[in-house]
């Protein structure tokens, strides 16, 4: 675009680049493609074609580790994206649970007792310990 504006407007190079807003390598910068790219997504199609749930994790590591390849994740990972190879992350199933049940009222006394420690401090003494022992059974009136 700015090379447009010096070329149809006559402006200088410099004055284009801060008039659209963007930096002189981002404006010179053209992407080098070279036959690794080839040989990466024919072998992540190979990958994928085999095993149906590999994902990129996966044919990564295949290459560095068992096919040697030192290329860079991020590129691998790019042209994985470009084949359109992405798996589909599937949500969890969702557990129906069941209504809970009403608690159990007892009818008579000494017929269900509750128990447990309370625990605790203060602020100039040591801790303590209280072991409570409850009946259940509430008289209505």
């Amino acid at each position: 675009m700015a090379l447009n504006a010096v070329k149809h407007k006559g402006a200088s190079i410099r004055l284009a680049w801060a008039a659209v807003g963007i930096s002189e390598p981002c404006d010179r910068h053209s992407p080098r493609l070279n036959d690794d790219n080839a040989q990466i997504a024919d072998w992540l199609i190979r990958l994928t074609h085999i095993q149906k749930n590999c994902g990129f994790g996966l044919c990564y590591l295949f290459l560095r580790n068992v096919k040697g390849y030192e290329w860079h994740h991020k590129r691998v990972y790019r042209i994985y994206r470009e084949l359109e190879l992405n798996l589909r992350i599937k949500p969890g199933k969702q557990l129906v649970r069941a209504k809970a049940l009403l608690l159990a009222v007892p009818a008579f006394i000494n017929e269900c007792w509750s128990m447990g420690f309370r625990h605790d401090q203060l602020s100039d003494s040591p801790t303590f310990r209280i072991f409570n022992l409850i009946d259940d059974y509430n008289l209505k009136v």
